[in-house]
């Protein structure tokens, strides 16, 4: 069997939150032993592989993006041999594996940062970013934390400041300091050796700082806040320009792809928080010397008009060019996609199409975990909010807890997540729509689901293809050619509660087995209500 190696071009990838997917060992918290019990069910998707948010050794501040040891599983999701497990059946399933890399800063717990924080002339005195008071003793500059207020914190032992660009406890690298650089390169060395398949790099734009710790400018009156962060918080009201997206970035960046170009097969997909988040992916994905993706924002937002889906297309296509997007309707920091996109809409109907969407564009995906069963977003009680961005900005924003409630497997109390009550906890309203209950259902959303990524899969064209928007002169109708190796298809995507029609120009020769319905009689296409069309063209 040949080995493709370009696997992650077009591929999808499911992303676990581990805390959250399945708890094997009965303490109400996801391990990876739980994981590898369903990894069967994830093959069965027909998706190319599986991203672990982090697992860590971590004190768990920011639930593992914190880290206290990069070459070691924390107790609480497992071993070493456990994870070891989890890439052996991964492997013999078909299903690649990629890891959260949280390099960018540490836990401040992490032994770096202990050493480093003793005085100002240890061997690891510059590991950190580290700076003299103000003569007023106020912090170096204006930079704010993304978790609120500044991004300095006073430290007596150095009678300095340190950055953390989250929260407190999150102190960030100097990568201007060769021997940082180097000891995260040998860390993520590490984890290939034994086997993962590639990384999803965090936060991967915040890597490097301005020496000159410049302030950041506020942003000019008329021009759109920060992409990423809430616009009601302060941090939005900044042009970052010194605090991240540095040039010095694109460097590391190459000696990072340089070393995974020695594990071939292996990709690494950035996520990008910045006020030109576009322009970025571009310069981090082209040339193929720096990373293999970025993840994109874009649909992970509140707009979703066909207007402004095409209007992301048009931008991605003029500014990205040879660069390559991972797109994504929900993650683990953003309110599931049913609820922000499709609340008012149909409930079953509405997750498929939006899905049908990001499968037939050019780039990778990434399938958030329950999004197959059209998961709506978790209530949460105060008293049980976990997440540390959420708590201090109750209620107007309730942080990330509800996208990271545990998977329903079954409809008993608990989901059949856990014997125990979970870290959070499950949802009554998502025990009608668990694993168990759609796979007795031939009908339910999750074997529509199956059924089209099964499908998308087999279709070069939309794994592999360029990308043109084509006017349908139905201003409510998304219009798509993908073309590959000179095989044209044309993809009609109705996202709205009404049926749609169009008149197609040129010879269409429909494709079907994708599940959705249509109707073309001559040239005139009739699409109900959130349905897609797909046809090759002549």
């Amino acid at each position: 069997m040949t080995t493709n190696l370009n696997w992650w071009k077009g591929g999808i990838i499911y992303q676990i939150y581990p805390r959250s997917f399945m708890d094997a060992s009965g303490d109400g918290v996801g391990d990876l032993a739980g994981i590898t019990s369903k990894l069967d069910y994830v093959a069965s998707l027909g998706v190319d592989g599986i991203w672990l948010s982090p697992i860590f050794m971590s004190p768990m501040k920011d639930f593992g993006y914190d880290v206290s040891d990069y070459r070691d599983i924390d107790p609480m999701f497992g071993s070493l041999e456990d994870f070891k497990a989890l890439v052996a059946r991964s492997h013999e399933l078909g299903l690649k594996v990629m890891i959260d890399q949280v390099i960018s800063h540490s836990a401040d717990v992490h032994p770096w940062f202990e050493e480093s924080r003793q005085d100002k002339t240890n061997p690891k005195a510059d590991w950190y970013v580290w700076a003299d008071p103000k003569p007023d003793g106020s912090p170096p500059n204006n930079w704010l934390s993304i978790f609120g207020g500044s991004a300095w914190k006073w430290d007596s032992r150095r009678l300095q400041y340190y950055l953390h660009n989250f929260l407190e406890s999150q102190p960030d690298f100097n990568f201007h300091n060769p021997e940082v650089r180097q000891a995260h390169l040998d860390n993520m060395r590490f984890w290939l050796d034994l086997g993962v398949d590639g990384f999803r790099l965090d936060t991967v734009n915040f890597y490097f700082h301005s020496e000159g710790l410049e302030d950041n400018p506020p942003v000019p009156a008329g021009e759109p806040k920060t992409m990423g962060a809430p616009h009601d918080n302060p941090y939005t009201y900044q042009r970052h320009v010194y605090d991240l997206s540095r040039p010095e970035n694109l460097d590391f960046l190459k000696d990072m792809r340089a070393m995974m170009d020695e594990y071939p097969g292996t990709t690494a997909v950035g996520e990008i928080g910045d006020d030109f988040p576009l322009k970025r992916m571009a310069e981090y994905t082209s040339g193929g010397d720096k990373l293999h993706m970025a993840y994109t924002f874009d649909f992970l937002n509140t707009p979703h008009s066909p207007d402004y889906i095409r209007d992301v297309l048009k931008n991605m296509q003029e500014i990205v060019g040879d660069g390559w997007p991972c797109w994504a309707l929900s993650n683990h920091d953003v309110v599931r996609s049913r609820t922000r996109w499709g609340a008012e809409e149909d409930a079953e109907a509405y997750p498929l199409i939006a899905l049908a969407l990001i499968l037939s564009l050019r780039g990778s995906v990434c399938l958030y975990q329950g999004e197959e069963l059209g998961l709506p977003e978790a209530e949460v009680p105060f008293e049980r909010i976990q997440d540390p961005y959420g708590i201090p900005l109750w209620p107007v924003f309730k942080g990330r807890d509800g996208c990271r409630t545990p998977m329903v497997w079954d409809d008993s109390a608990l989901g059949g997540f856990s014997t125990v009550e979970p870290w959070l906890p499950v949802d009554a309203k998502h025990l009608p729509l668990s694993v168990a209950v759609q796979e007795a259902n031939p009908d339910a959303l999750l074997h529509k689901v199956r059924q089209l990524i099964h499908w998308r899969q087999k279709q070069p064209a939309l794994v592999n293809g360029e990308l043109s928007q084509c006017d349908l002169g139905n201003g409510q109708l998304i219009g798509l050619v993908r073309e590959y190796q000179g095989e044209r298809v044309l993809v009609v995507i109705n996202m709205t509660n009404t049926s749609q029609s169009a008149t197609l120009n040129g010879t269409v020769s429909v494709l079907d087995g994708h599940g959705f319905t249509s109707t073309l009689e001559g040239k005139t296409l009739t699409l109900p209500a959130y349905q897609a069309f797909y046809a090759t063209l002549s």
